[in-house]
């Protein structure tokens, strides 16, 4: 029986949501998102050692959400596609509204107990 195109979307959705669903590795896609970086870069920003980001870098390529080349013995990391930063920034927005109207909700709670 072939999975429908649908649920075979859903599914690759899924495993992306899954590989970024770290802090470290949407910390690492935030710091991407302008320019490529190299390992060394990333392990400084990032405050890792390499055995961890290896680790997360390798997440990140095996769901073609980052990309690498190799200059010399350095290897610098790029987003894959520019909707990938639009995704994680449309949902940083959105739980940036969430916290705002929180706080909001949080302030008038405030003011009732007084």
């Amino acid at each position: 029986m072939e999975i429908n195109n649908d649920a075979k979307i859903f599914e690759m959705q899924a495993e992306v949501c899954l590989a970024i669903a770290n802090p470290k590795r949407l910390h690492i896609l935030s710091l991407l998102k302008n320019s490529e970086m190299s390992v060394a870069a990333l392990i400084q920003a990032v405050a890792i050692n390499k055995a961890n980001m290896s680790q997360h870098l390798a997440v990140l390529r095996q769901h073609n959400i980052i990309e690498a080349r190799r200059e010399g013995k350095t290897i610098y990391y790029r987003i894959a596609n520019p909707k990938i930063t639009e995704a994680c920034t449309i949902m940083r927005g959105v739980l940036m509204e969430t916290l705002k109207e929180k706080a909001k909700l949080s302030k008038r709670l405030q003011k009732v107990k007084l």
